[in-house]
């Protein structure tokens, strides 16, 4: 898509941001029908904006050029509709500015970055990697707080500094130990520098993190209607609703933290939305014959929420 036919860049950031993940065939391939399936999935359910690639979506299992492919991908089927947060993370600072600087390039209305990888850099190394992913990517940019080993936690007061003080990066994703109360904390120390926070987790503390002024969520997307469903009914104040659904969701969200990219992607293939669940993350779990009929029972339990259903030929 060229610059000049480009939609409008998104600048308000709010809702349930959904994680597609990366779907590969039975040959290790990337499978981009199925990731356009899912993009569509993703808005058709209600989704605020899409997020790719990042943990959720194995991106560490992907080459450059499959990131880069990804990215393009989503960019393209969201055609403006909602924004499009691009994963930049990379194990030095070299490769996450050679991925801000083609997700700008390609589109995207943010990008989305963890501190290098390899080794979790000093306070000051910190500042210096998001001053260059900002200034490569020409969008802004989002810190995201993640635990170790991937992720290097950050203070609120580093988080504050870069907030206030680096260009262009203006939001948070809060995912560390005791999230809601650092969202609070960076909230009161940033005030206006921080235009917005989103937990992650699955959106396991939304509700704690709502009540703190949280923007929205960042979940994988195999249940992006269900996410909505409760975001919907935070946003129209309906608090006792919004407790009730969560409760129906929490059994799905406790799964996922033992499985992982195996239940989302065994969710969307059940639900007709990727043509194989296969996951290239190193060790990945099985769901064995137990594990596999409690899903099913989870996600009968769910069916109510699971409402959005997509047409032959979406994603093509």
């Amino acid at each position: 898509m060229s610059a000049d036919t480009r939609p409008p860049k998104h600048t308000q950031f709010r809702g349930v941001f959904a994680i597609p993940v990366t779907p590969f065939t039975p040959d290790d391939e990337l499978d981009i029908g199925s990731l356009r399936r899912c993009v569509d999935f993703c808005i058709a359910a209600g989704a605020g904006g899409v997020v790719a690639p990042v943990n959720a979506s194995e991106f560490f299992t992907l080459t450059e050029s499959e990131r880069k492919k990804v990215v393009e991908t989503v960019v393209e089927q969201t055609n403006g509709r909602v924004p499009v947060v691009a994963g930049v993370s990379g194990s030095s600072t070299q490769i996450a500015v050679e991925m801000a600087r083609h997700a700008g390039q390609a589109g995207a209305d943010s990008v989305m970055a963890m501190p290098p990888f390899v080794r979790h850099p000093g306070p000051e190394e910190i500042v210096q990697f998001y001053g260059a992913v900002a200034n490569a990517a020409g969008v802004p940019v989002w810190i995201q707080d993640y635990v170790p080993p991937m992720g290097t936690p950050m203070a609120p007061a580093l988080l504050t500094r870069m907030l206030r003080e680096i260009p262009g990066v203006e939001y948070l994703k809060e995912e560390t130990a005791l999230a809601p109360q650092v969202m609070s904390q960076v909230a009161a120390l940033a005030g206006d520098a921080c235009k917005g926070m989103m937990g992650g987790m699955a959106g396991r503390y939304l509700l704690d993190e709502y009540a703190r002024g949280a923007c929205g969520t960042m979940p994988a997307c195999e249940v992006t209607d269900a996410h909505v469903v409760v975001w919907n009914a935070l946003e129209s104040g309906q608090q006792g609703e919004a407790r009730r659904l969560f409760r129906e969701l929490l059994p799905l969200l406790n799964i996922e933290a033992m499985y992982s990219f195996v239940v989302y992607k065994e969710v969307l293939y059940r639900r007709g939305i990727i043509a194989c669940p296969k996951s290239r993350a190193p060790g990945s779990p099985t769901l064995d014959e137990h594990s596999s009929r409690e899903l099913d029972l989870i996600l009968r339990d769910l069916a109510p929420l699971l409402t959005t259903r997509m047409p032959a030929g979406a994603g093509a």
